[in-house]
């Protein structure tokens, strides 16, 4: 038997057996078992949490996503409108210009005629003042008297009459 007692690897297994019962006596696996297990299920509520982030953030980007081509959309729609309506103004003033234009031409046409017919008249007037005046003096130069005279100033007047 004192060779089973000098034996070193006799000693390390009695040492180890002491030191486990010591350890299974104060608890320390259980302790160290909650430890890991509290431990496991930190972890995995930090990785439920995470996931649950992680679904939050991809929802998140999905609705901008989503605001994002709405606005693009919307954007488009007004940039749309606006070139329509800008065309449509377009269109409007060239009308307009175009009907001043033709409102200004005929205006004009008008004043051109008026003033073609008021020269006539006035060339008319020029005419007839200058045939009874010759008249008058080839008259006067023929005629004589007081039948002359009173031929002469009723011929003018039917002339005048006539003329005008």
């Amino acid at each position: 038997m004192s060779h089973l007692f000098a034996d070193a690897e006799f000693w390390v297994a009695l040492a180890f057996i002491i030191f486990w019962g010591i350890m299974f006596y104060l608890g320390v696996p259980g302790k160290v078992l909650n430890q890991l297990d509290s431990r496991g299920k930190r972890i995995a509520d930090e990785l439920a949490e995470a996931k649950r982030l992680r679904e939050d953030a991809e929802k998140l980007l999905r609705e901008f996503e989503a605001k994002r081509a709405a606005a693009e959309r919307e954007a488009a729609e007004i940039v749309s409108s606006a070139k329509e309506e800008a065309e449509r103004m377009a269109r409007e003033a060239q009308e307009k210009m175009a009907d001043f234009v033709k409102r200004r031409t005929a205006s004009a046409e008008a004043k051109i005629a008026q003033a073609e017919a008021q020269a006539s008249a006035e060339v008319r007037a020029a005419a007839v003042d200058a045939a009874i005046k010759a008249s008058e003096r080839v008259l006067r130069q023929e005629i004589t008297g007081n039948t002359a005279a009173s031929l002469v100033s009723r011929g003018l007047n039917d002339v005048r009459s006539k003329l005008q």
